[in-house]
C-alpha cells in the first residue's frame, strides 16, 4: 500500500532541530502546554502542505514533464550540501531561538511547531513529497494520515516519556538534548544522505 512506502520519511520530518525542539520543551518550565501547543502547530502545518501539494500534483498528472533533470540538479546541490556541513561542523552552532525554549511559552511552542515543521526546508520538500508522490500515483489523500500520525507522535514522543517515566525522564532527557545538541551537524548529514538515496532512486528508477 502507498502509505507504508512514505512512512520512512517520518525520521526526515523529526531529524534535526524539530525533535531537538521537542526535547527542549519537553525539558521546559511549562512542558506540558510548550509540547502540546508545539504538536498542534505542526498539525495544523503538515496536512496544510501536504494536502497543497496533492492538489497541485493531481492537476499536474497526465502533462507528462520530464523529472530526470530535476533530480539530477537535486542530487548535486543535497551532495554539495553534504560536503558543506561536513566542511563547518566544527563552527555549527544552535539557531538563536533554541536558546528561547527552555523558557518558551505556549503561543511561542504553537507558532514554532507551525513554522519549523511545516516550512522547514527539510521537512517542506518532504511534505511536498509525499502529497506529490500520492498524486501521481492516483493514490487517496487519506493514505497520508499515517505518515502525518507518525511525525505528530514523534514529536510529541520526548513529552510522552517524561509523562510515563517522571524522573528517570528528567535525568535523561536533558543528556540526549546535549548530546543531540552538540552532534547536530551528523543528523543533518544522515537526512542529507536519505534525500540523496531517495532521489537518486527516483533518477535511476
Amino acid at each position: 500500500m502507498r502509505f507504508l512506502e512514505l512512512l520512512p520519511l517520518v525520521f526526515v520530518m523529526i531529524a534535526g532541530p524539530q525533535i531537538l525542539s521537542a526535547v527542549f520543551l519537553a525539558t521546559s518550565e511549562n512542558w506540558r502546554r510548550n509540547s502540546a501547543a508545539f504538536v498542534g502547530g505542526a498539525a495544523l502545518s503538515v496536512p496544510l502542505v501536504v494536502t497543497l501539494a496533492y492538489v497541485f500534483g493531481v492537476g499536474a498528472t497526465g502533462q507528462g514533464a520530464p523529472n530526470e533533470a530535476l533530480s539530477a540538479v537535486v542530487v548535486v546541490l543535497l551532495l554539495l550540501a553534504m560536503v558543506h556541513t561536513y566542511r563547518t561542523r566544527a563552527e555549527a552552532e544552535p539557531p538563536r531561538w533554541m536558546g528561547k525554549l527552555e523558557t518558551a511559552t505556549p503561543r511561542f511552542s504553537f507558532r514554532l511547531g507551525f513554522l519549523l515543521i511545516g516550512f522547514f526546508p527539510t521537512d517542506l520538500l518532504t511534505s511536498v513529497a509525499v502529497g506529490s508522490y500520492l498524486a501521481a500515483h492516483d493514490a487517496p489523500l487519506t493514505h497520508a494520515v499515517p505518515f502525518v500520525a507518525l511525525t505528530l507522535l514523534a514529536l510529541a514522543l520526548p513529552s510522552l516519556v517524561l509523562a510515563a517515566f517522571g524522573e528517570r525522564a528528567e535525568t535523561f532527557l536533558p543528556t540526549a538534548r546535549d548530546w543531540m545538541n552538540a552532534n547536530s551537524w551528523l543528523v543533518n548529514e544522515l537526512v542529507l544522505g536519505f534525500f540523496v538515496v531517495m532521489s537518486l532512486n527516483n533518477l535511476l528508477g
